[in-house]
């Protein structure tokens, strides 16, 4: 089969992978009829390369047709038409139960201290081979794989996999009230849709802040007050603009959609590089230990949520000495949540929005669409932001 494969920083590659096959009673294989380029595998295209290997299969964002399914498998069958969440859990343990997929004690990477394995993300999630590809091996198939009609095309269903519950989650986690004030920082694919999911959920006031002219407007269009980053001399002047709109005191809830890709500190970017350029065995531990994240947006959150408010961290931190400012935390009396989206404890909850009227605009929510052959030029535009690529779906 094509695959989308990592090779070193910034160097992607479509190549013949071996197909996969069903090795446990559990497992199924699923033919790919959509897939998607995330912004969390530009974290991999760019600063966490010290735990990746070249020939890793890329991509977590799946949906397709069943070809095969195992023995212990009784709800899915060849033809069935599936969604695949990023994350690969049991759906029976303790965690899974209790409604943290995320953190499957079956599936958990307990060799690297972290949670349930996911598909097409570093050896600390598990190395599992991932959905850039025309094939896909799903474990855990008695759970994951989330079933969609026919007849609709795969854009209305294809962002259960990642887009829609990591949206959800996040809006979950600010705790807006009815009525209330939310910002997001952060216009991409998770903060765009999280504006969406927000209005549909009862936000009175939705403000979204970013520097890319094409996000800004595509949120504007749907009704969302923005903030262009560019038009301020700097942070409190912003935090000033946006507490304005909000009776002064600023929003009750902000969600960072940004991550460690914001644009913050020299440190952090001098740190990411050193990892990067040592040898194999010795930049691994180091990254874990040592890294740091460009943290302007997460510092930003805390500057602008209003006091006793909340904020909801959905874009991805990886570092390990990250310089946290406790004090203003504890005085402002903020509360912070966070995590890897628990899709199957949101999928129910979203599904009903994935009708024909259309109210999360899925149906148009992708900027481009592209062979996965073209994967290479997807990365490219997709980091650099060119074109306006705002959600990249790739057809096998």
């Amino acid at each position: 089969m094509k695959a989308v494969t990592w090779q070193g920083k910034r160097d992607v590659r479509v190549e013949d992978m071996p197909d996969p096959r069903i090795q446990e009673p559990t497992d199924a294989v699923i033919r790919i009829t959509s897939t998607g380029l995330c912004g969390s595998d530009l974290h991999l295209y760019e600063v966490l390369t010290p735990f990746m290997t070249p020939g890793d299969i890329l991509g977590h964002e799946p949906m397709g047709i069943v070809e095969e399914v195992g023995p212990g498998v009784p709800d899915l069958a060849a033809g069935d038409r599936v969604v695949v969440p990023f994350q690969i859990a049991c759906g029976n343990c303790w965690m899974c139960l209790t409604g943290l997929p995320t953190q499957c004690e079956t599936t958990q990477v307990s060799s690297e201290g972290m949670g349930a394995a996911l598909f097409g993300y570093t050896r600390l999630y598990g190395a599992v081979p991932g959905a850039q590809a025309e094939y896909l091996r799903v474990p855990q198939a008695q759970f994951g794989p989330i079933k969609v009609p026919e007849g609709p095309p795969d854009d209305r269903f294809v962002y259960l996999s990642d887009v829609l519950p990591t949206a959800w989650q996040a809006v979950e986690y600010a705790g807006v009230p009815q009525g209330g004030s939310v910002a997001v920082l952060g216009l991409g694919p998770i903060g765009d849709m999280a504006c969406r999911v927000a209005q549909v959920r009862g936000a009175g006031q939705v403000l979204g802040v970013d520097l890319v002219s094409e996000r800004l407007r595509r949120a504007r269009a749907r009704g969302v007050e923005t903030f262009d980053i560019r038009s301020f001399d700097g942070e409190k002047e912003l935090v000033s603009a946006i507490r304005d709109q909000t009776d002064g005191r600023g929003p009750d809830a902000v969600i960072d959609a940004v991550g460690t890709e914001a644009h913050g500190s020299a440190a952090a970017r001098l740190a990411q590089a050193a990892s990067a350029m040592l040898p194999r065995k010795i930049s691994g531990p180091f990254a874990e230990r040592f890294s740091i994240d460009r943290l302007a947006a997460l510092y930003t959150a805390i500057d602008l949520v209003r006091r006793g408010g909340t904020i909801s961290l959905s874009g991805v931190y990886g570092g390990m000495a990250d310089p946290i400012p406790l004090l203003t935390l504890f005085d402002k009396q903020i509360q912070i949540r966070m995590g890897q989206a628990n899709v199957r404890r949101w999928s129910d909850e979203i599904i009903p929005y994935l009708t024909d009227e259309d109210p999360l605009g899925v149906d148009d929510f992708a900027t481009h669409r592209l062979p996965l052959s073209e994967a290479p030029r997807a990365y490219e535009m997709f980091q650099r932001k060119q074109d306006g690529a705002v959600k990249v779906l790739m057809t096998p």
